[in-house]
């Protein structure tokens, strides 16, 4: 059902500048005859940024308003993730996931820095992002009325909506022959539809755009070593960088050896299945390294814990539910264990591979004197003996009683027959 003009006075749009929010700027103007204000958040989209303040101005916008959230992407969501481990069905390291609810929280904020009624936002009714758009504009300012053309709208193909900005005379660039749908930002890229929506057919090499093919990688390995600091990347071979400098250096660094494809097929949180292709080539280097750091460091009950926990973080992050109790005392935890997370790294990249080839750290909990199986004072290995006889005293009392002949058929039920209910 479209809405009523008269309804909302202005709207400020989450707008990407591809087609969908360019219809979508002179179709709420047409259908509730609203002011509309164009936002966007650079959280490194690069060339995409190009010429959309005057492509947004031309589709009707009153205002655009472009800032960069680079650095706060990376420090409040995209490392708070990874120090957590989350991870989506063991495969997608949440790039376009926790993109969406910083590009909601500034977006509320601006509609009340400007006066705005109402949000909206451009993404389908079949997708995950609708979700996360709208929980947290539900989270942050339940008041703002929330408009979502996908589900009101009869634009129903990328023809229909060539079809509509064509006559209104509405320059965009986009063509009829689109064959994948893809996500960009700092942290990664996606890639669906098309042939990849049979997922028995392979990703052309072509769709790739930010990670070589193993097979066109260096023969020669890249050896680097990624230092941190409390459970935050700050270095790359002793050099310490902005958190945006580092992502920026280590995608071009994996992305040269051909490390961070991912081929996936994920449970949707709207009920359906989808198939992915994801590139997230630093991502995956430090989330390889924050692992391999926190293994020397962290107790192994508070490493077993943490990791029962990533799934629902990752869950979290993925269902949209960013701003919640949960997350935030989730994140207490994390905070915790990561006090002495600090040290170095050193990996290996070599076509497609992200391999560990050493550790180190100020706090490490292994101690060679400790582990060696040769002479040493702190562990005398006959205690070893007690140990597993308490440890499996269970599993022995268990085959005793089955050794001396009891069984479930020897037991006899007590007669219950005499206590009568009144």
């Amino acid at each position: 059902m479209k809405g009523k003009k008269g309804e909302v006075k202005k709207v400020v749009l989450a707008y990407s500048g591809g087609l969908d929010t360019s219809v979508i700027i002179p179709w709420l103007i047409e259908n509730y005859g609203c002011e509309v204000i164009a936002f966007t958040g650079d959280i490194g989209q690069n060339e995409e940024l190009e010429g959309l303040e005057e492509k947004a101005l031309k589709s009707g916008a009153s205002k655009v308003i472009i800032e960069d959230l680079r650095r706060e992407f990376i420090e409040e969501y995209i490392y708070p993730t990874m120090r957590a481990g989350a991870i989506y069905e063991q495969k997608y390291l949440l790039g376009t996931s926790f993109a969406r609810p910083i590009l909601a929280k500034r977006q509320v904020e601006i509609a009340e820095m400007e006066g705005a009624d109402a949000v909206s936002h451009g993404s389908t009714g079949k997708g995950n992002d609708q979700v996360r758009f709208e929980l947290t504009y539900k989270a942050l300012n339940p008041k703002l009325k929330i408009i979502a053309p996908w589900r009101e709208w009869e634009i129903r193909s990328r023809e229909d909506a060539l079809e509509y900005v064509r006559k209104r005379n509405i320059p965009v660039s986009a063509t009829s022959e689109k064959i994948y749908s893809t996500d960009t930002n700092i942290w990664h890229m996606s890639h669906e539809g098309g042939e990849l929506e049979n997922p028995w057919n392979p990703p052309d090499d072509e769709i790739f755009a930010i990670t070589k093919s193993p097979e066109e990688a260096p023969d020669k390995p890249t050896i680097i070593e990624v230092g941190f600091e409390k459970g935050y990347p700050v270095a790359i071979d002793g050099v310490k960088y902005s958190s945006v400098e580092l992502v920026e250096k280590l995608n071009g660094i994996a992305g040269e050896n051909g490390v961070g494809r991912v081929d996936t097929v994920e449970n949707r949180l709207v009920g359906m299945k989808s198939r992915g292709v994801y590139e997230t080539p630093g991502g995956t280097i430090l989330y390889t390294a924050h692992r391999e750091l926190e293994s020397l460091i962290i107790d192994a009950d508070t490493m077993h814990f943490k990791d029962s926990m990533a799934p629902k973080y990752a869950e979290l992050v993925y269902y949209g539910k960013w701003f919640t109790p949960l997350r935030e005392a989730l994140d207490s935890f994390v905070n915790s264990t990561q006090e002495n997370v600090t040290g170095e790294v050193k990996l290996k990249l070599y076509k497609g591979n992200c391999i560990v080839m050493g550790r180190k750290s100020p706090f490490s909990l292994y101690r060679e004197d400790f582990a060696t199986f040769g002479k040493e004072d702190v562990y005398d290995q006959k205690d070893a003996e007690g140990f597993i006889n308490l440890f499996g005293l269970p599993m022995m009392v268990r085959s005793m009683l089955e050794i001396e002949g009891f069984r479930k058929t020897d037991y006899k039920a007590p007669n219950y027959s005499k206590f009568k209910r009144d």
